[in-house]
């Protein structure tokens, strides 16, 4: 069974997200990056992008296949990931840490209660595996 952090919220499109306050550090999940395989390239947002909720803000390339990642809730990016650049592999060694992607300001910080919590995500993941 996949590892899923009980303090993170999740979507359907396998993002994780942190909030604090108005801000939320978001990232994939572990499932997502078994499912990719070795992550070899990351393509990332600038900062001061805007993106709105389920947008794509970039994309993962592994071994296997390019997937495109998506904005799980609408906000502005104040923060990218750059050390993934030089070490992509971050995102299977640690999905929930060192992997994460981006760092956003939110439109709307309550949106995230409308995420599910770990509880259904896994739920989730057995309807579909």
């Amino acid at each position: 069974m996949s590892n899923i952090p009980e303090n993170l919220r999740y979507s359907k499109d396998h993002e994780w997200i942190l909030a604090d306050g108005e801000n939320a550090t978001i990232g994939i999940t572990d499932y997502a990056q078994h499912s990719l395989g070795d992550v070899v390239y990351i393509d990332m947002p600038r900062v001061g992008d805007k993106f709105g909720a389920h947008e794509a803000f970039g994309s993962v390339e592994s071994v296997k296949a390019v997937s495109e990642v998506f904005t799980p809730i609408a906000g502005e990016i104040t923060e990218v990931n750059n050390g993934l650049n030089d070490t992509p592999e971050k995102v299977n060694s640690d999905p929930y840490g060192d992997g994460w992607f981006i760092k956003i300001k939110m439109e709307n910080p309550n949106g995230v209660d409308a995420m599910l919590s770990s509880e259904e995500y896994d739920e989730y993941l057995s309807t579909i595996g």
